[in-house]
């Protein structure tokens, strides 16, 4: 039966497949309407399930602000190509406005959402089956607070943040620690809200570098005060090219050899452990203030920090909460 044009801008209004499959899969389908999204939906996920293995790193990152609500989701893709196509976008920009109209606080949450009749899910399969890539959903999140703030950086739908203040605000402000989220990466909020774990699990590396950067440092002057360069035997490797050079001697090799097991353990042994606590500790503070978002540094004015800047312009003022999702590797 002959398929009109109407019939097949209806189709794709409904899927965003393209021209062609849409006819095609209408044709197939002797124009029923419901048969042909069918067939539509089926064909995105049998390619989807041929392509489940690969990764999916390229796609659309959005945030959105509605009151009192914010939220991001990250619809991803394979390639470039596909993450700027305007349907994709489009898509991404859809799903994004029922999880925010409809508050949803998990991605389980938008997954169960159904959009013009079609799961979310299903949504994003027929999308795949019109690009031909793998497709899912990541990256959602959501925060809450007297005043929001949403950051796409550089308009560019790869990195997003989303900022919650305690008190309204000027939304240059808010959007201005937004950018410092963005571009500063911190992973919490305040030495507080940090997880006693990975304070533990911090301190525990810091005391065991400090006590290495002790060791090394005796090492050092060790093998300076035995007429060696350092830089000449500080690995195994450098010690075997060295001698091949003529650099050191055989006897000189075995001799750095011996001192570094010896001067290691002298020094392990009398190890002041309150000095050592005391260096641990000050790492400890310095990953505080690049970890933590009021702690570092403000982008704009390093002299000052996230929560002094904030309360320069009003004493009261703070972040109560963030997020933050980037498609790009760090």
């Amino acid at each position: 039966m002959a398929i009109s044009l109407a019939e097949i801008n209806k189709l794709r209004q409904k899927t965003q497949a393209g021209l062609m499959d849409c006819k095609k899969a209408l044709t197939e389908a002797n124009g029923d309407m419901e048969a042909a999204m069918d067939i539509l939906r089926k064909k995105g996920q049998l390619v989807a399930a041929k392509r489940s293995d690969r990764e999916a790193s390229e796609g659309c990152v959005l945030a959105k602000v509605e009151g009192n609500f914010a939220a991001m989701i990250a619809l991803k893709c394979e390639t470039d190509f596909v993450a700027k196509n305007a349907d994709f976008v489009a898509l991404t920009t859809k799903i994004l406005d029922a999880a925010v109209a409809n508050k949803c606080k998990t991605l389980d949450e938008v997954k169960a959402l159904s959009i013009d009749g079609t799961l979310v899910p299903d949504l994003v399969t027929e999308r795949s089956g019109v690009t031909g890539e793998k497709m899912e959903l990541d990256g959602y999140n959501t925060v809450e607070g007297d005043f929001v703030c949403a950051y796409n950086h550089m308009n560019q739908n790869f990195l997003c943040t989303l900022v919650a203040m305690n008190k309204a605000c000027d939304e240059n402000v808010a959007k201005n620690v937004a950018m410092q989220a963005a571009a500063m990466a911190p992973v919490a909020l305040n030495e507080a809200s940090v997880p006693q774990s990975v304070k533990d699990s911090e301190m525990a590396a810091n005391i065991e570098k400090a006590k290495q950067n002790q060791i090394n440092k005796a090492i050092e002057a060790a093998i300076k005060k035995a007429g060696v360069n350092p830089a000449h035997v500080d690995s195994e490797d450098h010690i075997e090219s060295n001698m091949a050079k003529g650099w050191i001697t055989p006897e000189q090799a075995a001799m750095v050899r011996e001192l570094k097991v010896k001067v290691a353990e002298e020094k392990a042994a009398s190890m002041p452990e309150q000095m050592i606590q005391n260096i641990a500790n000050g790492m400890l503070a310095k990953f505080f203030k690049e970890s933590c978002l009021l702690d570092q540094a403000y982008i704009d004015d390093n002299k000052v920090s996230v929560a002094q800047y904030l309360q320069s312009v009003d004493k009261d003022l703070t972040v109560t909460d963030f997020k933050r999702f980037t498609l790009r590797a760090e």
